[in-house]
């Protein structure tokens, strides 16, 4: 059985989170101290969508064509 990996869009979307809070630590670390408010933002826009289901980055990536999928599986 051979099985077919490709990024759905809720793998796409944790990507995304994922690679912007690690930008945001590094930039807090050895750019300014400021860039915490990038992590803040990030993670209070991921608390959103969790109970309103609205994420501005699945409608871009939706719009470039990434096909939706179930989470965790």
């Amino acid at each position: 059985m051979e099985m077919e990996l490709h990024m759905t869009l809720d793998r796409t979307i944790f990507l995304f989170a994922g690679v912007m809070v690690l930008l945001s630590v590094a930039l807090t670390v050895w750019v300014s101290p400021y860039f915490v408010w990038f992590t803040v933002f990030i993670g209070a826009n991921l608390i959103q969508s969790s109970f309103t289901g609205f994420c501005p980055a699945a409608m871009i990536f939706r719009a470039f064509g990434i096909k939706a999928g179930c989470a965790f599986q």
